[in-house]
Formats: structure tokens, C-alpha cells, sequence
């Protein structure tokens, strides 16, 4: 397996290093320089109270790195990082960081079948895991792959029962650092998509640490800062936007949740005053409605981010009344481009936009299929390049031929227009129209309508087979409290004035989605849980 690479052109690293976006400092680097700075202040605090300071997690990091060394692992080899949000996750990260190993991410929802992939396309070497989480035995997936495995090494958190147990390597003496690379792919990340198989990100210690100091410069972090950890933390989104890391480049304090429920976030945000933290947007929206009801204080809670997918208007309204803090959107992609609304942004702005993008050195372009720009202000496929987006997945030269074009822009999949003030918006996935007997629906704008209906939580439009139309659209509703019936929901829909054949089809009332790991709708299940139920209610009629 070659080791992980990530080219820029270089006239483009050229331009990138002279702009000072880049720099000689990695992601280890600068956490230790933290460290040396201020070494008793809290790093991270997790769900139950256990407090870290930056030199107790640098130092139990520079173990980490001894023992992965002693138990034969080289430079440039990867290891497979699947931790829950718990303090072990930085020391592990970092120590694989300081040994000079590579950290490939999953997520605490991946199982057999991702975890084998992850394996195979990175040539992971090794495994740290839980011992269980949620309900599930990591140990038991660890021994599945050393059958195939042998060499496969295993370190658990916690009950290590017949593995390897990692407080052993991570109370080892703590080592010299590695000398690392700047230019140097940090990490493997994972693609974001809500179908198919993870893609590898490789992503460089002078990219990532370029987004960690601009995001934590545009979200207003500082030492006094306190982030929330609560969407899984190896995901791209709470680990870099500013997330985690952005708040250790701050010198802030990162409190870790279990999980992003109210009932789990509420006490953290009261018990450590955390300042910002960042949700999908059905997250938002149950934070919105449970604070109604909540008898938390969570008056130190200054700003409420919301990516991972598209915020409709008529949601993102209800935040600031509700939790008393500022909304700002974000919208990015673990390849690279991310782009915020700014804190001091009109209302306006903040509710109707994702913002812009972090660097004057981002490019986007706005084209049809074909790759012909469309004209300023249109909905367009957005294509982009820039000192922090990747110019090639790892080891998957099928895909790259797809993704990216000739002239290195990345083909994000979304549907987006730029606002004559910069901002923009974003309308939805490429795949995300449903043809319905040749009238094309667009998903979002029609859950945007179903969003302003008073009884309505949330809202998604899938497409269901229909023998005569090829398929027709379906609602998904999520009602906040009685549910209205639903041919008096797609009258209401039709008198705002919507096109008839963009009116739902069908309505059907649940009470809640199947996500993918880090909480966005998975539609590609929910398509097929609806068809399901559809077809049931059809047999009993």
C-alpha cells in the first residue's frame, strides 16, 4: 500500500505559502506549544466530569507515540482511529500524529463491513477501539478482523478482556517527538456522503492547520472559549469548524458529549458554561424545541452552529428566539471548502444563507452539466479549489476521474447560487430533484414549505415508485405535537402557491429518521423504510 499523498501544483503551493496560508506548523506541533504555554489549563472535560489539562494530554500523546513505536509500527503507516467523545480520543489521535503514523477516522456508527473497507483501502496497521459504545461490543469487530488479520494490531479502551489494553501504552515514558513534515498528509478523513462506501480524504498538516486558524478567527474563539463536542468528533464538522481542534488553536476548552440529545447536552452546556457548539440541523431543531421545556441554563451559550446539510429559512428562525444565542450556518465538505456566515452578519444573512468561504483563495464555479458557467446568481453545480481543498481522494483513481476536473476543481455534488453580497446558497444535492413524470421537483424547496406549517418539527421529501408517473413525492413529517391530517397538510402546501405537481403525493407522519453516523437524514433508508410502509397500508386496503 503506498503511503498517502496530497499534491497542490507548484505554482498553487507557491502562491498558497506566500499568502502565509500555509506554514511550517502541525497539528501536533501546535498542540504542544499550547501546552508549553499554559499546561494546567483544561484541555478537554468529558461527559462525566474527568478533567484534562493540555500537558496531561500531550504527555499521555508522547506515551501513545512510544508504545505504537515499541509495538513495531513505522513512520507513514496507518492506524485506524474508531473512539466515541472521550478525552482518549485526543491523546490517541495526537500520540498517532507524534509517532509519525497516519490516523484514518471512523465513526462511533460504522461496523463490520465499513471498518473492513476502512482497513483494506487505507492498509491500516493497526486498531484502537472501545471496549463498547451505545450498546455495541468493539472487541468483538476487532477479533473479526484479526481472523483475516493476524498481524492487525489491537489496542481497546477500557475492558481490553484478551486485546491489547491502550492505558498500557498510554502510561508508558513519554518519548522524543517525531519530526514532521508539514507538507505531510496528517490524517485520512472520511467523505461525508449519505450512500456507499466512505471515500479517504488525505488532508495535510499545512491545509487543516490554515482552516483551524481562520475558522477559530471568524467564530470569535479564544481562551475562554468552551466548545461542545456533541456530533461524533472524528467527524470532519465538530473536529475542524471550529470544533475540537479549532478551540485547542485557540487555547479554549472543549466539553465532550456522549450525544447530541438534549437531555445529554443541556447539563454539559450548563454545568462547564459552554460558549459554542455545533449540530445538523434535526438537532437544531429538537435543541429549539427542548428548550421550551428545559429548566437548564444555558445563558452561557453565545453561538449555535448549523451544518452537515442545508438549514431551510423557516427553521433556521426558530433558533435565536429559542436558545437565546446567534445562529451561524456553515457549510463545508471534509475535502475541503468551508464557508460561514459571519457572527456580526444581518439577520438576514444568517438566516437565508450558508455564508462565504473562509479564504480569498477560494475558487468556485457555477456550472450546468456540462460544465458551462452559469450565470451569476443561478443555481449551479459548484465546483471548487483552494489551499485547504484536496485535489485527489486516496488510492481511488476511478472516483478522481469523476470528482475533479482537469483543472483541479473539486465537483462538490451540490446545487448552489452566490448572492451579489458573496453569500451562498444552498439549494440542495445535485441527485437531490425527483423526477416525477417529467416534471422535475427540487427536494428542498418543497420541505422548505412543509417547515413553516405550524405543526410541522421537520420535513423530508423522498420519491416513491409509482406505476404510472415513474415515481411521485412523498412527505416525511415529523409533527410537533398533534399531527395535522395530511390531506389538510397538502392543502395548506398547495395554497401557498406551489406549483400543483410539486404538492407531496403522500404524506406519512413518523417519529423520527435513520441517520447516518454524525445525524444526517439518511434518505437512501428512509426511501425505503416509506416504500415499506407504503406498500403495507396498500395490501390492507
Amino acid at each position: 500500500m503506498t503511503e498517502p499523498r496530497q499534491q497542490w501544483p507548484a505554482d498553487f503551493g507557491r502562491r498558497y505559502l506566500d499568502a502565509g496560508h500555509w506554514t511550517d506548523q502541525t497539528l501536533p506541533g501546535f498542540f504542544h506549544e499550547r501546552a508549553e504555554a499554559n499546561p494546567g489549563r483544561v484541555a478537554v472535560r468529558s461527559a462525566d466530569g474527568v478533567a484534562l489539562t493540555y500537558e496531561e494530554i500531550d504527555r499521555r500523546a508522547r506515551a501513545v507515540a512510544s508504545g505504537l513505536r515499541a509495538a513495531g509500527l513505522h513512520p507513514g503507516e496507518r492506524v485506524l482511529l474508531q473512539l466515541p467523545n472521550v478525552p482518549e480520543f485526543f491523546t490517541a489521535m495526537f500520540g498517532v500524529m507524534y509517532a509519525g503514523l497516519v490516523p484514518v477516522y471512523a465513526l462511533p456508527a460504522h461496523r463490520r463491513m465499513e471498518v473492513e473497507h476502512f482497513v483494506e483501502a487505507s492498509g491500516a496497521r493497526a486498531y484502537i477501539c472501545p471496549d463498547a459504545h451505545g450498546g455495541f461490543d468493539y472487541r468483538a469487530l476487532a477479533r473479526g478482523l484479526r481472523e483475516h488479520l493476524p498481524d492487525m494490531r489491537v489496542f481497546v479502551v477500557g475492558d481490553a478482556e484478551d486485546l491489547e489494553p491502550f492505558d498500557e501504552i498510554e502510561s508508558a515514558p513519554p518519548g522524543e517527538l517525531e519530526s514532521l513534515d508539514p507538507a505531510a498528509v496528517a490524517f485520512l478523513q472520511l467523505s461525508g456522503g449519505s450512500t456507499g462506501l466512505s471515500k479517504l480524504i488525505p488532508r495535510t498538516h499545512r491545509d487543516y492547520a490554515y482552516t483551524l486558524r481562520e475558522s477559530a478567527r471568524i467564530c470569535g474563539l479564544s481562551e475562554r472559549s468552551v466548545y461542545l463536542g456533541a456530533l461524533p468528533i472524528a467527524h470532519n464538522f465538530p473536529m475542524s469548524s471550529p470544533g475540537t481542534l479549532g478551540t485547542f488553536y485557540a487555547g479554549g476548552s472543549v466539553t465532550l458529549s456522549l450525544a447530541p440529545s438534549p437531555d445529554a447536552a443541556f447539563p454539559l452546556i450548563e454545568r462547564d458554561g459552554v460558549t459554542i457548539t455545533g449540530v445538523v440541523p434535526p438537532v437544531a431543531i429538537l435543541w429549539a424545541r427542548a428548550s421550551e421545556r428545559s429548566s437548564h441554563d444555558l445563558s452561557s451559550l453565545e453561538v449555535l452552529q448549523v451544518g452537515g446539510a442545508r438549514f431551510a429559512p423557516e427553521a433556521a428562525r426558530r433558533i435565536e428566539p429559542a436558545l437565546g444565542c446567534t445562529l451561524q450556518q456553515v457549510y463545508g465538505m471534509a475535502e475541503g471548502l468551508v464557508n460561514y456566515t459571519r457572527l456580526d452578519d444581518p439577520e438576514e444573512v444568517r438566516m437565508n444563507t450558508q455564508g462565504r468561504p473562509i479564504s480569498e483563495d477560494d475558487e468556485l464555479r457555477f456550472v450546468d452539466a456540462d460544465d458551462r458557467d452559469v450565470p451569476e446568481g443561478t443555481p449551479g453545480h459548484l465546483l471548487t479549489r483552494g489551499p485547504y481543498t484536496i485535489r485527489a481522494y486516496y488510492a481511488n483513481d476511478g472516483t478522481n476521474e469523476r470528482a475533479f476536473t482537469a483543472e483541479g476543481f473539486y465537483r462538490t455534488g451540490d446545487l448552489v447560487a452566490r448572492r451579489p453580497d458573496g453569500n451562498l446558497v444552498v439549494h440542495g444535492r445535485v441527485s437531490d430533484v425527483i423526477n416525477r413524470g417529467g416534471e422535475k421537483v427540487p427536494v428542498e424547496e418543497v420541505e422548505n414549505h412543509l417547515l413553516a406549517h405550524d405543526a410541522v418539527l421537520d420535513a423530508v421529501l423522498v420519491a416513491v415508485p409509482d406505476s404510472f408517473l415513474g415515481e411521485k413525492t412523498c412527505a416525511v413529517v415529523i409533527p410537533d405535537g398533534p399531527a395535522p391530517a395530511a390531506p389538510e397538510l397538502r392543502k395548506w402546501i398547495r395554497e401557498r402557491g406551489l406549483a400543483p405537481y410539486k404538492v407531496p403525493d403522500e404524506v406519512v407522519f413518523v417519529e423520527g429518521y435513520p441517520s447516518t453516523g454524525v445525524g444526517k437524514v439518511s434518505r437512501r433508508e428512509l426511501r425505503a423504510t416509506v416504500r415499506d410502509r407504503i406498500r403495507e397500508e396498500r395490501e390492507r386496503s
